[in-house]
């Protein structure tokens, strides 16, 4: 293989009219969290993305004796503890039995003091289906005002999700959309997890990849998933594989064309998630939902690569800052 392409600030950087975009959807992200209660009709202020946890839990990073040596004095550590939150990406909270298949498997990785070495967003989807910047931010401004002013501002977003349609013709993407059709009713677990953009490993840029291991996809059919998660970690251990790829280059392995996946860049496996029986969480503890799976919040040689990502750092920040004050002072309230 070529030599991996290093890491360069350039990929992330935003023009003037990007940066000025970002400041209004900033806004509208905090005035969406601000009312997320009356939102979803819940206690508390949800998130402004993947707004519904169905568990959180304690897991296990267990590091491959065989990874490459290139990549050891990542993981100079056999094991890692983890974080771990599965959600649903909509912004308001249903109490529906069935949800749109639209997963997340978050994981915050913690180094041996349990300091935060690493948060990734995972989701099971692999491609995104914005690849510029000033359209993403269009769109999610929109989103954003419609659940808040509802029926008023339904035609600015329909405008601005016709914009977006081109990106969605990739035989990558119409293919993946064909498969997430056919998987729509497995079960959570049974799915493979995405990092979707890039992610910087020391000065490499890698993308990531969690593939389950003899996970029965027809698990809970006829209950809700927050039930089947309970009902399945009762009696059953969960390991996923770790997997990554890197970029060697642009063309085959684009770090800001989202809607394609990389070519020519084998899967390496880097180690084992695992999460034991009876390791959920308590989920009526309200400190699971001040918890930030925010990927700028990492270490340096662990966080995002690119235009699309660099959203996510602003977006996370307003969002959690808006949320956390909002719900430490409902939680102060209630105690």
């Amino acid at each position: 293989m070529p030599n991996p392409l290093k890491y360069n600030k350039q990929f992330d950087e935003l023009n003037e009219e990007e940066k000025k975009l970002l400041e209004i959807t900033k806004k509208t992200i905090a005035d969406f969290v601000e009312q997320s209660s009356s939102i979803s009709d819940v206690n508390y202020a949800t998130r402004n993305a993947h707004a519904k946890t169905y568990a959180t839990a304690k897991g296990t990073f267990w590091i491959d004796p065989n990874i490459p040596e290139s990549l050891q004095p990542f993981f100079d550590r056999e094991k890692f503890d983890l974080t771990i939150r599965l959600s649903n990406a909509r912004l308001k909270i249903k109490n529906s039995k069935k949800d749109i298949p639209a997963y997340g498997f978050a994981v915050q990785i913690k180094d041996e003091n349990g300091g935060l070495l690493a948060n990734y967003p995972l989701v099971n989807f692999p491609l995104f289906p914005v690849n510029t910047v000033s359209t993403f931010l269009k769109l999610f401004t929109a989103v954003n005002r419609f659940y808040i002013k509802k029926w008023s501002s339904l035609f600015p977003m329909l405008i601005q999700v016709l914009k977006m349609m081109p990106s969605f013709f990739t035989f990558d993407f119409i293919l993946n959309i064909i498969k997430w059709i056919g998987k729509r009713n497995d079960f959570i677990l049974s799915f493979n997890y995405y990092s979707v953009g890039a992610y910087r490993l020391g000065e490499q840029m890698i993308k990531i990849k969690l593939c389950p291991q003899s996970v029965d996809k027809n698990t809970g059919k006829k209950q809700k998933i927050k039930d089947s998660l309970k009902d399945y970690f009762q009696s059953n251990d969960f390991t996923a594989d770790v997997l990554i790829q890197i970029c060697y280059d642009l063309k085959n392995q684009p770090i800001n064309k989202l809607n394609v996946e990389w070519k020519n860049s084998p899967f390496i496996k880097i180690g084992e998630v695992k999460i034991n029986k009876d390791s959920l969480l308590d989920s009526r503890n309200c400190t699971n939902e001040l918890l930030s799976f925010n990927p700028f919040e990492s270490k340096i040689f662990f966080q995002p690569v690119g235009k699309i990502q660099k959203l996510r750092d602003e977006a996370y920040r307003v969002s959690v800052q808006t949320r956390r004050k909002i719900n430490k002072l409902l939680h102060g309230k209630a105690t």
